[in-house]
């Protein structure tokens, strides 16, 4: 299996040097998975196969056509596996001549903490040829963004001084022979032919657009500021009916990467959900963010107390906390949660991917401190929506679950505990990648209409 996150740590360094503040996660683009680099005689890809025998016959020839059939049709190959429809054999290649000492198809930073880790995501040359080449078995429906490292270091991260690993991060290529490209120039794109669809993401010229108005929003509480954007949908009548309200976290990234209008729009044009006023929270700072939505209970209080208040005496929206949805990714998804654990009466409905439910509360020495409480406390007035990515299955900690594993956990206490629960698992890892398509699902299972 490849393990990969997504385009969010190669914009941000940030993302890496506070790996476990920031996303929590071993779901930091995690590097693809394996033993070492493989020897010719283990060629596994037909393609490659293939190409070593007319380079035996061919030479050069053969070679060249290999290259423009290959840029003709894209990377990284993905080839069926005999006797198993849904998985492929996706290759990854790179052509370097004898300059090229070294590759490595990059996901994490935290896999480049070890020798072994770096060790697992070298390519290997094809003897006789400019080729680099790894390749893996992957289920059919993945999707996932890759980079590469050439000629690294091969120094593991705890090794390496900050100079250097920024130097590293800042040397990250695109696969220049993939037009295909994730939110972020730093990173490729790959899909699988079997990815879930994500249908509505794209503008549509027929469809109608929404607004989206900018504030500045002091919080007392907090004692910071932010900027929160306000989505109201096309038709909006500030004296008509009460909205239904929507609040997500890490709201720039989600009116940006994760085009959360678009989205909107076009399931609003396709009368999938009720009309709704969105609330898009930015983080006042990166510090902030780890701080706050790491179940900072002030936070809590500033959404609950402050923010939707504020809400409401500006923009037409339900003071029902059955038509109110918090949402989040990462840990906005562990955010949204408790919030709505803490404050039940305004938030009624939780919409976490991702969510970084391995968490442990300060002081305690056992991970997962929310999945604990909702199953040692009383049931709530809530519903949940959890998705979580099959490939986030590398514990963040020794001593911790992985965040599917936790997401798996919590989804069993929270069906237990009788609370109403939608749980899905998609086949890719720690990025908006998956999240732009899977916040659309989770808006049509918590406001969706048949």
């Amino acid at each position: 299996m490849v393990r990969f996150l997504g385009y969010a740590v190669l914009r941000s360094l940030y993302a890496f040097m506070a790996l476990a503040a920031i996303w929590g996660s071993a779901g930091l683009l995690l590097l693809l998975a394996g033993r070492g680099p493989a020897s010719a005689e283990e060629v596994a890809s037909p393609r490659l196969g293939a190409l070593r025998r007319e380079v035996e016959t061919g030479g050069p020839a053969a070679l060249e056509r290999f290259w423009r059939r290959v840029a003709e049709e894209g990377t990284p190959l993905a080839e069926p596996v005999a006797g198993e429809g849904s998985e492929r054999l996706v290759t990854f290649l790179w052509r370097g001549g004898d300059e090229t000492r070294n590759v490595l198809v990059v996901a994490s930073p935290s896999d480049l903490a070890s020798a072994e880790g770096i060790d697992e995501a070298r390519l290997s040359r094809l003897p006789g040829t400019d080729v680099w080449y790894r390749s893996r078995r992957m289920r059919a429906d993945a999707r996932f963004a890759y980079a590469f490292s050439v000629n690294d270091s091969l120094v593991p991260a705890a090794k390496a001084t900050e100079q250097e690993e920024e130097a590293r991060w800042a040397a990250l290529k695109p696969d220049p022979l993939n037009p295909r490209r994730a939110p972020e120039p730093l990173a490729s794109l790959a899909e699988l032919p079997a990815a879930r669809k994500q249908p509505w993401i794209e503008p549509h010229p027929d469809v109608s657009a929404g607004r989206v108005e900018e504030h500045r929003f002091r919080s007392e509480r907090l004692g910071n500021e932010r900027i929160l954007r306000i989505y109201t949908p096309p038709g909006y009548d500030p004296q008509g009916k009460p909205y239904s309200l929507l609040v997500v976290l890490d709201g720039k990234t989600y009116t940006s990467d994760v085009p959360t209008p678009t989205i909107l729009d076009n399931l609003l044009a396709a009368r999938r959900i009720p009309p709704l006023v969105a609330v898009f929270v930015a983080n006042a700072s990166p510090e902030a963010r780890s701080l706050e939505l790491s179940c900072h209970p002030p936070f809590a209080e500033f959404l609950a107390r402050e923010l939707i208040p504020w809400v409401r005496r500006g923009y037409r929206v339900t003071a029902d906390p059955a038509r109110t949805v918090i949402a989040g990714s990462s840990l906005g998804g562990l955010a949204a949660a408790c919030a709505a654990s803490k404050s039940s009466d305004v938030f009624g409905n939780v919409l976490s991917l991702s969510g970084s439910f391995y968490w442990r509360l300060p002081g305690e020495t056992e991970p997962e401190s929310l999945t604990r409480q909702l199953a040692t406390g009383p049931k709530l007035p809530l519903r949940f929506y959890l998705e979580a990515g099959l490939m986030e299955d590398r514990p963040p900690h020794p001593e911790g679950p992985s965040l599917l594993a936790s997401n798996r956990h919590l989804r069993t206490v929270l069906q237990a505990k009788g609370y109403a629960v939608e749980y899905r698992e998609f086949n890719g890892g720690h990025s908006i990648l998956s999240w732009r398509g899977s916040l659309a699902d989770g808006l049509l299972a918590l406001f969706g209409r048949d």
